[in-house]
């Protein structure tokens, strides 16, 4: 199989990295998360790329980061919250064992915050999420072979729900 055993997307805070290490310690393999590349790379944090260079540089970072990800990395993969914007990330993700992490507006609250540096929920957090959600989830669902809740589970419940999804048990 060429490509990552597993792909996480979903929204900001909903636990796509400290899942995705759960994961892969599970599965025997690394994990690679593409925010924290376009973070390496940069040598600034996204927040700080949004104000500098704007939403369009950083997205077409996350692109590159996306698909460098997919071509080289065979272990467990987390996609930042917007990545699947992109129509060309779409096409790349097609195929892949995709999973879509999701939760409630009331658990991304708590999980995020209000003042955490999250640039795209600086106004009225709620009610852009609310947004964000109503124009990504279909998005998310249309590049994903299964969805797993969040909401009130550790880490390691969701990984063992991600490997039931995808059918990953080892006899």
């Amino acid at each position: 199989m060429t490509g990552p055993a597993v792909v996480l997307v979903g929204p900001m805070g909903v636990g796509k990295t400290t899942t995705g290490m759960a994961l892969a310690e599970r599965l025997g393999t690394t994990f690679r998360d593409t925010d924290a590349d376009i973070v390496a790379g940069a040598g600034k944090p996204i927040s700080e790329i949004f104000i500098d260079e704007g939403e369009p540089h950083f997205r077409e970072l996350e692109r590159q980061a996306v698909r460098a990800a997919v071509a080289e990395h065979a272990g467990v993969l987390a996609l930042g919250g917007g990545a699947i914007l992109d129509a060309t990330t779409r096409e790349l993700l097609s195929g892949l064992p995709v999973v879509f992490l999701e939760m409630g507006v009331a658990e991304a609250v708590k999980r995020v915050g209000l003042d955490a540096p999250r640039p795209l929920l600086a106004v009225n957090p709620r009610q852009r999420w609310r947004e964000l959600m109503a124009e990504r989830r279909p998005l998310y669902m249309e590049v994903s072979r299964a969805v797993v809740s969040t909401e009130g589970r550790t880490p390691e419940d969701v990984a063992e729900a991600v490997l039931d999804a995808l059918e990953l048990r080892k006899a």
